[in-house]
């Protein structure tokens, strides 16, 4: 799964990365949790636009915008037919910038976190869905993220069986264009990361606390890596 992660980037280096039309500069922030709003990048008139949403997507059939607690994360090889994500697959696809996210050791009751990031030092895109939900009352508005994942390969496989699906540049385009409709194209963007790609090691459990922030959050523990 993908329940954590860090955004650090300044907009002149997601406006390069992305290429960017439009957007804001961002406060450094080291740990996400979701229900929190995180920084989006999603196709708009005027080009890729960044955004922020609220991490849980919100169907925009929903009765109740708390549904969004249990959609943090969308399974890749299902979200084109689920019910709750199926009509975002389709036309609302959207990029998560990422320095990187955590995951935690839970064997012998321990929760020991752990800090996953690209081996090459450059930033995530994760593949994601947003959605636009109003309340029947029309006076609550909540435009909401997911991000998809996948099988894990490692090292993340020796935590979890999933994580989340990263992007590479090439495939930016293709995941966010609105009118590209064909199923077997996009789930052949959402992949396991290669072998190599990544890299993770310890950090203390501070992070364990979604309030606490800073750059102690991705400090490695002495000896870790």
């Amino acid at each position: 799964m993908c329940g954590r992660i860090s955004q650090t980037a300044s907009y002149g280096e997601l406006t390069e990365w992305f290429d960017l039309a439009r957007g804001f500069e961002l406060d450094p922030r080291y740990n996400i949790a979701p229900s929190r709003d995180v920084a989006v990048v999603r196709l708009e008139e005027d080009g890729r636009s960044l955004v922020l949403l609220h991490w849980g997507l919100i169907p925009f059939w929903a009765d109740d915008s708390r549904i969004g607690y249990r959609t943090i994360n969308a399974r890749a090889e299902t979200a084109h037919k689920s019910p709750a994500y199926r009509a975002a697959f389709r036309a609302r696809r959207c990029l998560i910038p990422a320095d990187g996210f955590y995951e935690w050791d839970k064997k012998g009751g321990s929760r020991q976190p752990y800090y996953i990031r690209r081996a090459d030092g450059k930033a995530m895109a994760l593949a994601g869905l947003w959605e636009h939900w109003e309340s029947k009352e029309g006076n609550e508005v909540i435009e909401s993220c997911t991000i998809l994942t996948t099988e894990a390969s490692e090292p993340v496989a020796t935590l979890h069986d999933r994580m989340p699906v990263i992007l590479e540049t090439e495939d930016f385009a293709a995941w966010l264009d609105p009118d590209e409709h064909r199923v077997e194209r996009l789930r052949e963007l959402l992949q396991p990361a290669a072998p190599g790609v990544l890299e993770m090691y310890s950090v203390s459990s501070y992070v364990n606390k979604a309030g606490n922030e800073g750059e102690r959050c991705i400090e490695p523990i002495e000896g870790s890596g």
